[in-house]
């Protein structure tokens, strides 16, 4: 299944409440799948990561917000960290997954900036060791009771842990080095790409993920693969998803000829976009928001 989604405005100055709020309804009115948030807890000062990464709401608060705002469309987080205690992180997402009618798709990745792991008490070594336990316990949370757990990073002593969600929501995890593909293909629900991934070679990671889940005695064709779309709306060509409305049509039909299952365009990833004024930002955001829509296939003309 093909599934186009768009992120809500979450990072810089155009990630006005109002804004948020627009984009979800509207992006269900438009027929989208999805709507995503990313996580960025902190930005080290001497760091240059850049304007994306300077300004973030909570992704899990904004989402709560615009569920009561909509009824059918998707709910996504690409992706939650490592750092997050998983038990309450298995709380936050069950709670919303109950109260948004179950459609939560909870990304999880093992994080990258050590000053996050620093400022939350969290080891910052042996991350793969400690993703694979933090699958094993959101899982544990959401179908066992009581729930008991003794791993290496985490012990839960035998608990009950209610109310649970009527369905589980599924887990995709992020990473891209083998290591992390292999492994969502044996624990995970999916893999979600992360914003600088070469997209002209995605389909040789999908791969990956497939081969380790047959492996494993899992199915392949019940994975979801997930790709961030970092879309910039350009005159010229400038790359996969970079480009005119037409160009960047193309280039989504074509991840979809790779395996790639879900779509999601992200201006957040547009430095143009989270460093104009917020009326900019969002008149532009708005434009590739009803232009870049499901219902839309083949009206782009030549733009």
């Amino acid at each position: 299944m093909e599934r186009i989604g768009f992120a809500l405005p979450v990072s810089g100055p155009w990630a006005r409440p109002e804004n948020v709020r627009r984009v979800a309804t509207r992006a269900e009115e438009l027929g989208y799948d999805s709507l995503w948030t990313f996580q960025r807890l902190l930005y080290p000062v001497g760091h240059q990561m850049g304007p994306i990464y300077r300004s973030v709401h909570d992704p899990l608060i904004t989402l709560a917000h615009v569920s009561g705002l909509t009824r059918e469309i998707e709910l996504g987080v690409a992706v939650v960290n490592a750092y997050v205690p998983p038990v309450l992180l298995a709380k936050e997402l069950a709670t919303l997954q109950t109260l948004s009618g179950g459609r939560v798709l909870a990304g999880v990745g093992l994080g990258w900036l050590e000053e996050e792991f620093q400022a939350t008490g969290v080891g910052f070594e042996a991350r793969g060791r400690r993703g694979e336990e933090y699958v094993e316990l959101l899982r544990a949370c959401w179908n066992s009771d009581p729930v008991e757990y003794k791993g290496e990073f985490y012990q839960v002593p035998a608990s009950h842990l209610d109310p649970k969600p009527e369905t589980a929501p599924p887990v995709l995890l992020g990473g891209a080095a083998e290591r992390a593909l292999r492994r969502a293909g044996r624990l995970a629900d999916g893999w979600v790409s992360a914003s600088r991934e070469n997209l002209d070679t995605i389909d040789e990671k999908i791969s990956v993920v497939r081969a380790a889940a047959e492996e494993a005695g899992r199915d392949p064709a019940t994975l979801r693969f997930v790709v961030r779309g970092v879309t910039k709306v350009r005159l010229e060509r400038g790359g996969p998803l970079t480009g005119t409305y037409a160009q960047i049509a193309e280039d989504v039909a074509e991840l979809f000829a790779k395996g790639v299952t879900d779509v999601f365009h992200d201006l957040n990833f547009d430095p143009e976009i989270v460093t104009a004024s917020p009326t900019e930002a969002m008149a532009r955001a708005e434009e590739a928001l009803e232009i870049l829509a499901p219902s839309r296939p083949g009206e782009f003309g030549a733009e």
